[in-house]
């Protein structure tokens, strides 16, 4: 059940991203609200996880895919539109090269981004990057970015108010940009022990 909750997330995703190119005022709500309920459904599949015993590795692997397929949509999408620098979606898509391609190496080791079997071992890399208080924090300020920034864009907004929630939504994604490279500094400067037994050349 939390995986395929994980997986319908994603098709929320793409269809509320196509919504934006209708450019009616409808398909922008409509697209506000299943933004809204893919985060929600986020935070779902890990609860029903853990409620019905279902954690696992592969789990864990289509939490972070989709998480990477949600977030990498938005910012395209966005870019695309001439809502935001093509500097969002350029940073979030070479961290999540950078960073998953890391943590595929340590789930061949038996380790995973978050849970008991966490790859992070230093408290602070822990709290940075796997802790559930600041995984919270990343999804509310990406939330935030990407609800206000459709909203903003709205049609028929009028343009003082469209102005205003624009300016929250540009500083969100600043800060949401900012935090997807923070939490991403733990893997990197941590994943040398995942290499040091590595002789084979590619």
């Amino acid at each position: 059940m939390a995986n395929f909750i994980t997986i319908f997330r994603i098709f929320l995703v793409f269809i509320s991203a196509a919504l934006l190119f209708r450019h009616t005022q409808n398909s922008y709500f409509l697209s506000v609200a299943l933004i809204i309920t893919a985060f929600a459904l986020d935070g779902l599949d890990g609860w029903v996880a853990r409620k019905f015993n279902e954690s696992s590795k592969l789990g864990a692997m289509l939490d972070i895919m989709s998480d990477r397929i949600a977030e990498n949509t938005y910012w395209v999408t966005f870019a695309v539109m001439g809502w935001i620098s093509l500097a969002f979606p350029l940073i979030a898509l070479t961290r999540s090269f950078v960073v998953d391609g890391i943590r595929s190496v340590a789930m061949q080791q038996g380790l995973t981004a978050f849970g008991e079997s966490s790859m992070q071992n230093s408290r602070l890399g822990y709290l940075i990057c796997s802790s559930r208080f600041t995984r919270i924090l990343y999804a509310v300020a990406k939330a935030v970015a990407f609800v206000f920034l459709v909203v903003a864009k709205t049609p028929n907004l009028p343009q003082t108010l469209a102005d205003s929630i624009f300016n929250i939504a540009y500083i969100s994604a600043i800060i949401a940009i900012a935090f997807c490279v923070l939490r991403g500094l733990p893997v990197v400067f941590e994943s040398g022990k995942f290499f040091k037994n590595d002789n084979e050349k590619v």
